[in-house]
């Protein structure tokens, strides 16, 4: 059976965005669909069942903010914000209600690509996680089941604390979490706060995983915002 083409949703009030994004990913393999507003695109959404939405917040008839809060309240959908908002306190709301990735404009095609990529290949391992419960990026090796963690075939032994910080981050692979995201559902709420204890205990993960903690290829920093793993 021939294999279908990603479709992605553009919600997008900018004409010229649109216009270029249309055509731009259309000629990287991917089926496009685009629109103005947030009402039709969450429509769309569902007729549509897309593989990914790409999402401005400056609609004119909603609050892209509020589109993110509709969709998730029944998909799952990859969601890649795509803003003139560049504060990090927008990006973390955005973030925190549940998109998976934000770029700023002006923004490089290329990095969107890469981006894309990453969260088309993050669905892919939720959906298939029930079958595959060992995590595999760079030289780590992470097997939920039996709780082991192998580094270049070598079990590394982690804290209780340290191995809750890692599996969050393997089972949300390649999706930006948030400081506080992190914090509420490795200590708790009441640490949402206490960035301090998710620093800490990052740089120490890090230096048990990366060949250069100062230069980390896997457990990715988004600054101001939070932590990505590598996938």
């Amino acid at each position: 059976m021939a294999k279908t083409d990603p479709m992605i949703i553009v919600i997008e009030d900018d004409p010229s965005i649109r216009r270029f994004l249309r055509t731009s990913l259309s000629t990287h393999g991917f089926n496009v669909f685009d629109t103005d507003t947030g009402k039709q695109g969450i429509i769309e959404l569902g007729v549509r069942k897309p593989d990914l939405l790409i999402l401005d917040l400056g609609l004119p008839d909603m609050d892209g903010v509020d589109v993110i809060k509709a969709i998730r309240a029944w998909s799952a959908v990859p969601i890649i914000i795509l803003s003139a908002r560049n504060s990090e306190q927008q990006k973390i709301e955005a973030l925190d209600i549940g998109a998976d990735d934000y770029l700023t404009k002006p923004f490089g095609f290329g990095e969107l690509l890469a981006r894309i990529r990453v969260a088309l290949r993050h669905s892919v391992r939720s959906q298939d996680h029930s079958q595959n419960d060992v995590f595999i990026t760079e030289n780590l090796r992470v097997d939920l089941i039996n709780r082991v963690v192998s580094l270049d075939n070598q079990e590394i032994r982690l804290t209780p604390i340290q191995y809750r910080l890692l599996t969050m981050l393997v089972k949300n692979a390649g999706k930006v979490l948030t400081h506080q995201q992190i914090l509420n559902e490795v200590w708790g709420p009441s640490f949402k706060e206490n960035a301090h204890y998710l620093r800490i205990y990052m740089s120490q993960l890090r230096q048990k995983i990366e060949a250069n903690p100062t230069q980390p290829k896997i457990l990715l920093t988004e600054s101001g915002v939070g932590y990505r793993l590598k996938v």
